[in-house]
C-alpha cells in the first residue's frame, strides 16, 4: 500500500495503514512515518497539507486522533512516545509529486541498488516522467525509477528559505512584523533563524 521511502520496515507500513485513514479523513497527508526503537519508542509521523503549511495545533489534532487509534488497535507492544511534526524546511521527499513540486531546488537521492556504479545523487530536481524521478548531476540528467530510491530529502539552501518563507507568509502563517530582522539580514545566522522558526513545529 505505501511506498518505501514513506514506511520503511513491516512495523512501518503496518502503521502506515492504520493512521493514513485517520490523517486523509482530517484533510492532511501522510509524509513519513518511522518506529524509532533505543533506549525508549518513539513512533514519529511527518503530516502536512495536500498544499502545504501544516502548524503546530494541525499536529495537535492530528496526535490525539492517531492516538485513539493506536489504543484501539494496539500495534505497538512497548510503551511509546508519539511526535508528529511538519516535515521541516529540508524535508523528506517520500511521493512522487513532491518531486514534481520541488522542481529547480537542490535535493540528495539515495538508491537501494547501485545504479551506474552509485547510490548517491546529488543535484537539481527536474520534475518527473512517467514513474523517473529526473535529477540534474554533473554528468547530465539521470531518470531513476521510484521503485528504486531508498531515501530522498531537499537540500537546506538559501533558495529553499526564502521560498518557505513566501509561501508562509502567503498563507498568512508569518506575521511578518516578528520577521523583519530575519528576512532583511543575509549573514548566515538570519539564515539559521529563518529555518529554525520553521522548524519548531
Amino acid at each position: 500500500m505505501s511506498n518505501t521511502l514513506i514506511a520503511k520496515a513491516a512495523i512501518d507500513r503496518r502503521l502506515a495503514e492504520i493512521i493514513t485513514p485517520v490523517i486523509e479523513d482530517l484533510g492532511f497527508e501522510l509524509v513519513r512515518v518511522r518506529l524509532m526503537s533505543g533506549k525508549s519508542t518513539t513512533l514519529q509521523i511527518m503530516a502536512d497539507r495536500p498544499d502545504g503549511g501544516i502548524e503546530v495545533d494541525d499536529c495537535a489534532e492530528i496526535s490525539n486522533a492517531v492516538s485513539a487509534v493506536l489504543d484501539v488497535e494496539d500495534p505497538i507492544l512497548d510503551a511509546y512516545t508519539l511526535e508528529v511534526s511538519s516535515p521541516g524546511i529540508d524535508r523528506p521527499l517520500t511521493r512522487l509529486k513532491d518531486f514534481e513540486t520541488f522542481e529547480g531546488y537542490e535535493a540528495k537521492i539515495e538508491t537501494g541498488e547501485l545504479i551506474d556504479g552509485r547510490r548517491r545523487f546529488r543535484g537539481m530536481l527536474a520534475g518527473v516522467e512517467d514513474d523517473e524521478v529526473l535529477i540534474n548531476i554533473e554528468e547530465g540528467t539521470v531518470g531513476l525509477k521510484f521503485d528504486w530510491l531508498s531515501d530522498a530529502k531537499l537540500v537546506l539552501t538559501d533558495d529553499l528559505i526564502k521560498e518557505m518563507l513566501r509561501q508562509r507568509k502567503a498563507a498568512g502563517a508569518i506575521d511578518e512584523t516578528q520577521f523583519d530582522e530575519i528576512v532583511e539580514d543575509d549573514s548566515d545566522a538570519g539564515t539559521a533563524n529563518a529555518a529554525g522558526a520553521d522548524k519548531t513545529e
